[in-house]
């Protein structure tokens, strides 16, 4: 198949605008959660802190694999939230697009929480001080003095976790499956192309999958000049 053939081909594009769609979504889960928990973390001292900020990192460290395998032992029909979903949505969770979105939270969930805990931990404190005393609530101080001062390393996050979740293979595969036109993404595409013999259809997603991380990562070289 010839590259513009590829190129016009609805087998090409269907991973590329899962992947997206995938990355986006499971982004602004990412981005709430992350900065709200990074936010609480950089304030608060509490006994157990250390090993809650050990398991929230632990995705970094851990074989997507296990990732994969821990979700669908969680998640799994098997288990009584797995079939307390499929209560409530009348379909397991495993093997959807939302499998799929799920995974790539879990993964890059950690590096938006660790950007956005640096950034507010950076942030003077009698700042935050100063306009509470001015009489401003802890949701004003939030919004409009510690997220401003934080928004580069927030941003920064963002993009990693982007990144990230478009990036997401091992976890996926395992718990959202390799589904044509459902659940199969940019990196589990790229393997069955490898699989079965097609390099030249491997050789454009890899080239897309490239093309759309360089984009990002050169958007976070530029904002942190």
């Amino acid at each position: 198949m010839k590259s513009m053939d590829l190129l016009l081909n609805n087998l090409f594009w269907s991973p590329v605008w899962i992947s997206i769609k995938t990355a986006i979504v499971a982004g602004v889960f990412v981005i709430i959660l992350g900065t709200l928990v990074g936010y609480v973390l950089s304030k608060k001292k509490f006994k157990g802190k250390i090993l809650i900020e050990t398991i929230l990192m632990l995705p970094i460290v851990l074989p997507p694999t296990v990732i994969g395998f821990f979700l669908i032992i969680i998640f799994g029909q098997n288990s009584y939230i797995g079939q307390f979903i499929e209560w409530i949505f009348r379909q397991p969770i495993i093997f959807t697009w939302w499998a799929a979105v799920f995974a790539a939270i879990i993964v890059a969930f950690p590096l938006m929480y660790q950007s956005a805990k640096s950034g507010f931990s950076s942030i003077d404190k009698s700042i935050e001080d100063a306009a509470r005393i001015d009489g401003a609530s802890e949701w004003k101080v939030f919004l409009f003095i510690s997220i401003p001062l934080a928004s580069k390393s927030l941003l920064s996050g963002s993009i990693l976790s982007f990144a990230r979740a478009l990036g997401e293979f091992g976890a996926t595969l395992m718990f959202a499956g390799n589904i044509p036109g459902k659940t199969q993404t940019l990196p589990t595409a790229i393997y069955l192309a490898i699989d079965g013999g097609e390099m030249a259809l491997a050789w454009t997603w890899v080239i897309a999958i490239v093309f759309i991380s360089f984009i990002m990562m050169f958007i976070l070289q530029i904002k942190q000049k």
